[in-house]
């Protein structure tokens, strides 16, 4: 029988308060990580910035139907888990400036050094309805492919990483990306000219140095669970 530790009840419980300060999530959004190869742990079912110090989390498997009390789009991570055998962590996100972008059927382009993480850029899935069953979690998990991160028309976004923390801080990457790409758009500046170049790109993607923990630090500074 597969079970959580509290370390890992804990760190998903500081993830999900994190993405909240983060303002990206608000009453609706859930993360998970993997447990093994069959089984991962979702967040509690309420506004993630509402999830308390000893909420635990429920274990799903990865094939087969969601337990009781868990949300329907948790599907989502089901299906994303089994055909990413490297993935730990998924974040389903609802960020401000994605959600504009996505209503216009874009996704953020590599224009400064948080958009080169999702070159050449995340993918999108054009479907505005709640993913509340296996064929459509299957086709948007094959829409992400390889990619860490889809953006989701009227409806967020997905964020995967190899852990909770880069799934954490690439979701904070991606509404920084969103929000280059609003605005340069606002100024009519979002063509070709102000899109890094491939050297540039290459060059940005770096995770040395702890880009991620440094991020993860800054969203759970303050935490009770920290």
């Amino acid at each position: 029988m597969t079970l959580a530790t509290e370390a890992q009840q804990r760190e998903l419980r500081v993830a999900a308060r994190a993405l909240s300060r983060g303002q990206l999530v608000h009453a609706y959004g859930h993360c998970s990580l993997r447990l093994d190869a069959t089984h991962l742990l979702v967040c509690a079912a309420k506004p993630m910035g509402t999830i308390a110090p000893g909420d635990g989390g429920t274990i799903v498997p990865i094939a087969g139907p969601l337990p009781d009390g868990v949300l329907g789009e948790v599907r989502i991570h089901q299906q994303i888990y089994a055909r990413r055998l490297e993935i730990g962590a998924v974040c389903r996100i609802m960020p401000a400036q994605i959600g504009l972008l996505g209503l216009l059927r874009r996704t953020p382009r590599p224009r400064h050094g948080f958009g080169a993480y999702f070159a050449p850029a995340p993918a999108l899935w054009d479907d505005p309805r709640l993913l509340r069953d296996d064929a459509s979690a299957a086709r948007l998990a094959g829409t992400l492919g390889a990619g860490k991160a889809i953006v989701m028309r009227a409806n967020g976004a997905v964020v995967c990483g190899e852990n909770l923390v880069e799934a954490v801080a690439l979701s904070w990457f991606l509404e920084e990306a969103a929000r280059v790409e609003v605005g340069l758009m606002q100024m009519h500046q979002d063509g070709d000219h102000t899109l890094l170049t491939a050297e540039e790109t290459a060059a940005r993607q770096v995770t040395a140095g702890r880009v991620y923990e440094r991020m993860w630090e800054h969203l759970s500074f303050g935490d009770p669970e920290v």
